[in-house]
C-alpha cells in the first residue's frame, strides 16, 4: 500500500512520469500513447486517494 502511495505521489509532484508510474505500479500498458499512460494512472491513482477533490 505504501508504494502505491508513494508512486502516486511522486507521480503527481511530477518526480516521475506517466510511464515510471506504470512500471512501478505493474500496470499493463501495451503500446499506449502518452495521453493513455497519463490516464491509466490517474484512474489508478484516485482509488487510493481519500480525498476526492485532488486530480491527477
Amino acid at each position: 500500500m505504501f508504494k502505491v502511495l508513494d508512486t502516486c505521489a511522486r507521480y503527481r509532484l511530477g518526480e516521475i512520469d506517466a510511464k515510471q508510474a506504470i512500471e512501478k505500479l505493474k500496470l499493463k500498458s501495451v503500446n499506449s500513447s502518452e495521453i493513455d499512460l497519463k490516464n491509466i494512472v490517474s484512474n489508478y491513482c484516485s482509488v487510493f486517494t481519500p480525498n476526492e477533490n485532488i486530480k491527477f
